[in-house]
C-alpha cells in the first residue's frame, strides 16, 4: 500500500472514530409516550447535602458527548437550594449552578433529566424527612411549589434537552396514596408549562410500572440493580455482611432470568404507548471487575432488546467508569482521572 493511501486510510479511520466516540449526534425528540433510547450517566454533584456538594462541570458534560453518550441525570436534594433550612424559599445562587448544567447539556447535545432524589417531604436516604409528602398538605404544597418553580424557570428549553424525574424509588407506597400525590405535582408542573416531560419512577424502588397514572401522559423509569447480593455486595448501605461473593451468571439467575423477571415487564408496559427507560443501574466496586462486567454485559443486551435508554450509576465514582475505587483494575489516566477503558468501551458498544 502506498504513502498515500495509508495516510487517507489513517484519516478516514481517525473520521469515523470520531464520528462514533467523539460527540453525540442532534437530540432526538422526546416525549411521554416515545422516550429516545438515551444511553448515559447520573451526575451526583447536588446529590446530598453535605456530602458531594459542588456546581456541575462542564468537563463532565464535554467528556461524556465525546464518549459518544447523550444523557445525564440529576439526582439532586432539595436542600442544597433553600436558603437557612426554610423550604420555602429557594436560593438564586444553587439555582443558577443547575441553570448551567442545562445549558452544558444543549451546548453538548445531551439531554439532561432534573430529579428530586430527595424532595421535600419525602426521601429514600436518612434523616428521614420531618413531614411526610405522602400524608402531610404542607409537604405536598411545598413540593408542588419547588416543581412549579423548575416548570417556570425551564419553560423555553425544548422536550428534547430536558426532562422532569419527579421522585426517587418511592418504595412501600400504597399506589392510590403514590398517584394522588403525583398527580398534584404534575398539575403543579403543567400550570406553568403545559408541554414539558415529566417522567416518574416505577413502586417498590422503580420495579414496578403505575399502570393507575397511564391517564397523565408521563414517562416512567425502572432500576437495573438485580440481583442486588451482586450489584451492592459490600455497599455499606445495605445489609450485606453475610452475602457471599458474586459470580455471574448464578445459580438463581442469568441473562434469560433477568429478561423475563426485570426488563420484560417493562418492554411489556413499553409496548402499551408509555414511554420507559432505565434511571439508574450499575454495580458497586466490591463485585469482582469481570463479573460486573459480564452482569453489565447481560443487563445491556436486555435494555437494547427492550428499547430501553439507560443511565448508568455514576458517571464519577464507586459504580462509573471514572475514580471507581475498584482494587481489580488496570486504569488508565484520563484527564487526571482514573478510566475504567473495559467499562467504557463495553457501554459504548451497546
Amino acid at each position: 500500500m502506498s504513502k498515500t493511501r495509508t495516510i487517507a486510510l489513517s484519516v478516514l479511520i481517525t473520521l469515523f472514530l470520531y464520528s462514533t466516540y467523539s460527540y453525540s449526534a442532534e437530540l432526538p425528540d422526546a416525549s411521554w409516550d416515545n422516550l429516545p433510547r438515551w444511553r448515559g450517566f447520573n451526575l451526583l454533584n447536588k446529590f446530598m447535602k453535605n456530602w458531594q456538594e459542588k456546581p456541575f462541570e462542564e468537563d463532565d458534560f464535554r467528556w461524556i458527548s465525546e464518549m459518544g453518550f447523550n444523557f445525564v441525570r440529576l439526582p439532586m436534594d432539595y436542600r442544597q437550594w433553600i436558603v437557612d433550612d426554610n423550604w420555602t424559599k429557594l436560593n438564586e445562587n444553587v439555582l443558577k449552578e443547575i441553570d448551567q448544567a442545562v445549558a452544558w447539556g444543549q451546548q453538548y447535545n445531551i439531554h439532561v433529566c432534573i430529579n428530586f432524589h430527595r424532595a421535600p417531604g419525602y426521601t429514600v436516604a436518612n434523616p428521614p424527612e420531618a413531614k411526610s409528602l405522602w400524608t402531610d398538605p404542607e409537604a405536598q404544597k411545598v413540593c408542588a411549589m419547588h416543581w412549579a418553580a423548575f416548570a417556570k424557570r425551564y419553560k423555553s428549553i425544548p422536550n428534547k434537552n430536558l426532562s422532569f424525574n419527579l421522585l426517587n424509588e418511592p418504595a412501600h407506597i400504597d399506589p392510590n396514596t403514590h398517584a394522588a400525590v403525583i398527580r398534584i405535582l404534575v398539575d403543579a408542573i403543567r400550570k406553568e408549562d403545559p408541554r414539558r416531560l415529566i417522567i416518574i419512577d416505577g413502586l417498590d424502588w422503580g420495579s414496578k410500572p403505575c399502570k393507575e397514572l397511564v391517564d397523565l401522559k408521563i414517562a416512567q423509569a425502572t432500576r437495573g440493580y438485580q440481583p442486588m447480593t451482586l450489584t451492592h455486595y459490600k455497599a455499606d448501605w445495605v445489609d450485606s455482611k453475610d452475602w457471599s461473593m458474586p459470580v455471574w451468571p448464578q445459580k438463581d439467575m442469568d441473562s434469560s432470568t433477568l429478561w423475563l423477571r426485570h426488563v420484560k415487564p417493562w418492554a411489556d408496559f413499553k409496548a402499551t404507548g408509555i414511554g420507559a427507560m432505565v434511571g439508574e443501574w450499575g454495580s458497586f466496586n466490591k463485585t469482582p471487575h469481570e463479573v460486573t462486567l459480564s452482569w453489565m454485559e447481560d443487563c445491556l443486551k436486555n435494555y437494547r432488546k427492550a428499547n430501553l435508554g439507560w443511565a448508568l450509576w455514576n458517571f464519577h465514582g464507586s459504580f462509573g467508569i471514572l475514580d471507581s475505587g475498584r482494587d481489580d483494575v488496570q486504569y488508565e489516566d484520563f484527564h487526571g482521572h482514573k478510566l475504567d477503558r473495559k467499562m467504557l468501551e463495553l457501554l459504548q458498544r451497546y
